[in-house]
């Protein structure tokens, strides 16, 4: 990485929301196709994370926020642990989101070398994801030994109203 970052897992701390809140505020207004439409209310990313801190509270996710030099959070992730009780090995990677200002450093491969430490610290073998098909998520994932299932076209929209297709990832923890 160019830059010094720490990586830790986060529990419900309302003092991370604003924080938080403009990163996913960032990341839709960067054309990532991560839930949202554009324009992204602050409002809105403030009551996403407030729900997510709600399942962290609840022990149904885990969140990892990547900050820098200064303390501010310039990544994220989430680890879904809440699953049915036949998929007890498995966690759902979700919001890989990274401030545009921290992007092209290595912050995304060391979140998720984070998120699969935490997964295997949280007893899962399993982890599965979904991203934007020909993004750099993708290009990402595979790079860092993710196996890739199959692509599904016109999955979602970017968040100016466009089509796009979500590929679906997969790995095995050793």
């Amino acid at each position: 990485m160019n830059q010094a970052y720490r990586i830790r897992q986060a529990g419900a701390e309302p003092a991370l929301l604003p924080q938080l809140r403009d990163v996913l505020l960032d990341c839709v207004a960067g054309g990532a196709s991560v839930s949202f439409m554009a324009p992204l209310s602050a409002e809105r990313a403030t009551a996403f994370w407030q729900a997510v801190l709600a399942g962290v509270a609840a022990g149904q996710r885990l969140l990892l926020v990547a900050e820098d030099e200064h303390g501010v959070v310039v990544g994220t992730v989430q680890l879904i642990l809440d699953l049915p009780e036949n998929q007890p090995h498995r966690a759902d990677l979700a919001k890989m989101l990274v401030h545009r200002r921290a992007r092209r450093s290595g912050l995304g491969a060391a979140l998720m070398r984070a998120a699969e430490a935490a997964a295997r610290a949280a007893g899962r073998s399993l982890l599965v994801l979904d991203t934007v098909t020909g993004g750099d998520g993708e290009r990402l994932y595979a790079r860092l030994g993710w196996q890739r299932v199959g692509e599904i076209p016109g999955y979602a929209l970017f968040p100016d109203g466009r089509p796009c297709g979500t590929t679906v990832f997969y790995k095995q923890l050793g």
